[in-house]
């Protein structure tokens, strides 16, 4: 066998020669795309070129003759294998035979449904996010489709927007790294992606959605816009533009946003999309007088396809004709979708057979995944007394509440083409596993579906006194959450805490499995309940994926990716604040505090119990200085000190605490999800560029300022100390070189 050294040595060369012909080669496949394109560009008229960036949605107002017309460019809404043969024969009919993209919202699955989106980022995992990704564009193309409107990119830190649902929650990195491998996830399973809403949409005033943000442009660059660069870099082939404003001008007129920032300083060469109707919009927003005017500013400001507005279609030719726009700003938005066409290799591909279907679908391969994944998003808020896991000891269990058996609900908002019965109920799950371990079940509702009507309650009191345990199933259902689902209460909805408080009164064990998309308010349940279990919208395989977990089967390994309130009025709450002159005193009312409630999260960022213990020793920081190049090296031991096997997610923050400007308590940089048996041992390395431990100035530039860079580590955000490093020489890089790039451990 050949030496390692020896093997190393012998490598780079070949390494280095194959990246330099790979290179060669795909510069030389782009120069053939650049060709096609230019050729195409030239042949076609200024109404052909128009109606490549029109966009319309299956129904009216879509003619179908336009197609064979060549009057748009893409269709969306088509999910049927029938539909889009329909499009494309009529597309053979056109003068240039330019392929459409058929394109939907596939959030979390097609027909098979994964966790929402936020639940996903529970699972800390970016391969099981890939790997959902992937599945959902497996089902979706089968049936012609060809283009999805994700993943959404919009972090946000307050729990009264609905959309919260689709994100990742409240960290930059974690978002970052999430978005990237779902962008690689959709590209595996033969999907183009369409990263949005770019940008700011996540942190409308009051939580309110399509309502104004404000936010300085330095804190854009650190907080808000990492996932979306961290997309750039993994490929994503679109960007969509936000409904919002930000900061006085509409996401879809904000020529920093989609020319200075995206393809100036981060290189993206894709198209731009604007949301539904969102051009239109422009006069709602008062920055256009008329549709010719809004269209006009959404093109120049880098809008390059209008969705659902056929304002481009309409007005464009005469705009151009009149000289307000020039024909070249048409043709380079023409040449980015026709770019894109042709990466994907449209042009090339045969028409879809109109017979696919998709009754398939979900298959037991798909199934099997949509557990997989569902099992690790699980977050285990509390467990006093070690409820759970369910043991030998209960005989009876009475599962009480109306989204125990709620297949639609279960499911989530945006759930593309899930269908109700594929789903199997969290009551499905529960009562197959119990069969297995000779447990009995009693259901019982207690109340209607919103909670309206508690007619039920006593009979589910009944079930409840005459069972060993009592698993209640509550939250929001599906209606409730996901797009304009804006709440200005967060408080489990209708009579639930009245229903969750007269069980807990039955004196039985309570062990409450929570279905919602977002966090909820509590208040003394969190006393009253010993045992609660966050569980999203966990999709198709929810409930034998959330009977694994209570019965023990597997252990849950989900951490919280948002802040979880005490009270609404905390909101807006994230862990990665700025620090404050006054900082937190007890008994010190002129300090950062509430007269009537605690500052702090009920649950912090990055929390999640598990059946078993981890214990953190032997922290190690690998060099104290750090020169231009090196990375911040962090290890750890990390033992399971339980009796049960399980994972951890270890997780490394860091915090400059002196600096040009104020800088958070907190940031996340580096994480790693690890499997232990009981007693098993792993020492983790973490490892941080030091150019990933600075900041961003307004104007864009990145610094990383020559100082000391304090590190923790552990298992949430209020992870211990465990030293400190000094960053020798400050960094300075400037907007036209900070090119996006993938998250270090998305590599």
């Amino acid at each position: 066998m050949v030496p390692l050294f020896r093997r190393v040595r012998i490598l780079r060369p070949l390494v280095a020669s194959a990246l330099f012909f790979g290179a060669l080669a795909g510069a030389s496949a782009q120069d053939g795309i650049e060709k096609r394109v230019n050729d195409l560009l030239a042949r076609m008229t200024l109404e052909e070129k128009v109606g490549q960036l029109n966009l319309i949605s299956h129904g009216p107002p879509l003619r179908w003759q336009d197609i064979a017309e060549g009057k748009i460019g893409a269709l969306l809404n088509f999910n049927s294998a029938a539909d889009v043969a329909r499009a494309q024969a009529l597309v053979r009919q056109s003068r240039l035979k330019i392929p459409p993209l058929f394109g939907l919202d596939i959030l979390h699955g097609f027909r098979t449904q994964f966790p929402i989106p936020l639940g996903e980022a529970a699972a800390f995992s970016p391969r099981l996010s890939s790997l959902a990704s992937e599945w959902a564009a497996k089902e979706a193309s089968y049936v012609g489709v060809t283009w999805t409107y994700a993943p959404m990119a919009d972090l946000s830190r307050d729990s009264r927007w609905g959309r919260i649902v689709e994100g990742f929650g409240e960290d930059p990195f974690l978002g970052a790294m999430l978005t990237a491998a779902r962008v690689e996830g959709f590209h595996k399973g033969g999907l183009a992606t369409t990263t949005k809403h770019f940008a700011g949409y996540g942190a409308p005033q009051g939580g309110r959605d399509y309502d104004t943000t404000y936010i300085p442009p330095a804190e854009m660059h650190d907080t808000y816009l990492p996932p979306f660069r961290a997309a750039a870099a993994a490929g994503s082939d679109s960007f969509m533009a936000a409904f919002n404003a930000l900061n006085g001008m509409p996401s879809t007129a904000n020529p920093w946003l989609l020319t200075e920032v995206l393809r100036n300083q981060w290189g993206f060469d894709g198209f731009v999309t604007s949301d539904w109707s969102g051009i239109h919009e422009l006069i709602g927003h008062g920055i256009a007088a008329d549709e010719a005017e809004a269209a006009r500013k959404a093109l120049l400001a880098g809008v390059d396809m209008d969705m659902m507005g056929e304002l481009y279609i309409k007005y464009l030719p005469t705009e151009v004709r009149a000289g307000r726009v020039p024909e070249s700003a048409v043709d380079e938005a023409v040449r980015r979708v026709l770019r894109t066409k042709f990466r994907l290799g449209l042009f090339d591909r045969p028409d879809i057979d109109p017979t696919r279907n998709d009754d398939g679908f979900p298959s037991r391969e798909a199934r099997q995944a949509a557990r997989e994944v569902a099992r690790e998003t699980l977050v285990l808020l509390q467990n006093r007394n070690d409820l759970l896991p369910i043991t030998p000891r209960v005989r009876s269990i009475a599962v009480i509440g109306p989204l125990a058996d709620a297949q639609r609900d279960q499911l989530g908002p945006h759930a593309a083409r899930g269908q109700s019965n594929d789903s199997t109920t969290i009551l499905q799950g529960v009562r197959e596993r119990a069969k297995e371990a000779g447990v009995a079940v009693r259901y019982a509702p207690a109340c209607d579906l919103f909670c309206k009507k508690t007619d039920q309650l006593p009979a589910a009191i009944a079930v409840a006194k005459e069972s060993d345990l009592v698993i209640a199933v509550f939250g929001e259902p599906q209606d409730l959450s996901g797009e304009a689902a804006s709440r200005t209460r967060l408080v489990p909805n209708g009579k639930q805490v009245e229903v969750l408080e007269a069980l807990a009164a039955t004196g039985k064990p309570v062990a409450l499995v929570i279905v919602a998309g977002r966090p909820l308010e509590l208040g003394a349940l969190s006393e009253k309940i010993p045992s609660i279990l966050m569980a999203w919208y966990p999709g198709t395989e929810g409930g034998p994926a959330t009977a694994d977990v209570l019965f023990g089967d597997v252990s849950p390994s989900g951490k919280l990716p948002l802040s979880w309130p005490r009270s609404v009025g905390q909101l807006p709450l994230y862990y990665n604040r700025l620090p404050t002159g006054r900082p937190t005193l007890p008994n010190n009312r002129f300090t950062l505090n509430y007269l009537d409630d605690e500052i702090t999260p009920l649950y912090p960022f990055g929390w999640g119990l598990s059946y078993t213990h981890f214990a953190y020793r032997n922290a190690t920081i690998a060099k104290a200085r750090l020169e231009p190049g090196d990375a911040l090296d962090v290890s750890v031991t990390v033992t399971n000190t339980g009796a049960r096997a399980g994972q951890e997610v270890v997780q490394l923050y860091t915090r400059d605490p002196v600096a040009m400007r104020s800088r958070p308590l907190r940031e996340l940089k580096a994480f790693e999800k690890i499997a232990l048996k009981a007693g098993e041992a792993k020492t983790v390395s973490l490892r941080v560029p030091v150019e990933s431990l600075g900041f961003h100035l307004d104007d864009g530039t990145y610094l990383v300022e020559a100082g000391t860079i304090q590190v923790f580590v552990g298992g949430d955000a209020n992870a211990a100390a465990v030293g400190e490093v000094t960053v020798a020489d400050t960094i300075r890089i400037p907007p036209s070189e900070r090119r996006a790039s993938v998250p270090i451990q998305a590599q």
